[in-house]
C-alpha cells in the first residue's frame, strides 16, 4: 500500500490517496477541498480511483467530494450516521464556517466491521463516535486514519453538535489503542504519529 497526502482548504484537513500498487487501484479519503490539486495528484500517481471515502461529514472533509466524483466517477462512502451531513450545509456545518457545500449523496454506507477494498489492499471500518456519531476511523496494513478522532498529541473537538467527549475517549481506547503499538496514524489534520507515542504521551489519553 502507497499513502500520498495533501493538505487542503483553509482549515488545513488531510486529503489521502491510497494506492493499491499491483493494481494500480486507489482511494480518496477525505477530500476536503480543493478538487483539482487533488486531482492533479490522482493524475501524476497514474491511479484509478475506485472509492471516495469520508471518516466524517464536516465540511472541511467534504468540500471536494463532488469535484473528485465529476473526475472520477468513483462512489462516496461514509457512515451510514453521517450520510445526511454530506448533503446538508447546516448539519455539516459549513453554512456557519466557510461557504455552504453540499455533496452529492452517499452511494454506499458502512459501519463498523465492513472492509472498503481498494484493489488488494483491504481498509476495516472502526465506528469511532464522539467527535460526530457517525465518526470512524480506517484501519489498514499497519496504519489508522484517524480522521477527526485522534491527532498526534491531540483529540477531535467535542463541542460541536452530536459531539461528546467521553464517547470520544472511549472510541479512542477501545478502538485505536488496542491496535499494535507501531501502527502508524494518519489523522484528519497536522502531522502523522504512531499508536504508541499517542498512548504513552498524548495528554488526553493519559491516567484516567
Amino acid at each position: 500500500m502507497l499513502i500520498r497526502s495533501l493538505e487542503t482548504g483553509m482549515l488545513g484537513a488531510n486529503c489521502y490517496l491510497v494506492i493499491c500498487p499491483e493494481t494500480r487501484q486507489g482511494a480518496l479519503i477525505d477530500p476536503g477541498d480543493e478538487a483539482d490539486r487533488i486531482m492533479d495528484l490522482v493524475n501524476q500517481e497514474q491511479v484509478t480511483i475506485v472509492a471516495i471515502i469520508n471518516t466524517h461529514g464536516h465540511g472541511d472533509h467534504i468540500g471536494a467530494n463532488a469535484g473528485v466524483q465529476k473526475a472520477t466517477n468513483a462512489p462516496i462512502i461514509c457512515h451510514i450516521e453521517e450520510a445526511p451531513m454530506l448533503t446538508s450545509a447546516n448539519q455539516n456545518l459549513s453554512k456557519f464556517f466557510t461557504h455552504p457545500i453540499v455533496s452529492p449523496a452517499a452511494a454506499r454506507v458502512v459501519q463498523d466491521g465492513d472492509e472498503i477494498k481498494i484493489g488488494n489492499v483491504t481498509l476495516e471500518v472502526l465506528h469511532t463516535p464522539g467527535h460526530t456519531l457517525g465518526g470512524m476511523c480506517l484501519k489498514g496494513p499497519d496504519v489508522v486514519f484517524s480522521g477527526d478522532t485522534l491527532f498526534a498529541g491531540s483529540v477531535g473537538r467535542t463541542d460541536f453538535p452530536n459531539g461528546s467527549h467521553s464517547t470520544l475517549i472511549q472510541s479512542i481506547r477501545e478502538k485505536l489503542l488496542t491496535l499494535p503499538d507501531e501502527t502508524i496514524v494518519y489523522p484528519g489534520h497536522g502531522p502523522k504519529s504512531t499508536i504508541e507515542k499517542e498512548r504513552t504521551s498524548n495528554p488526553f489519553l493519559i491516567g484516567g
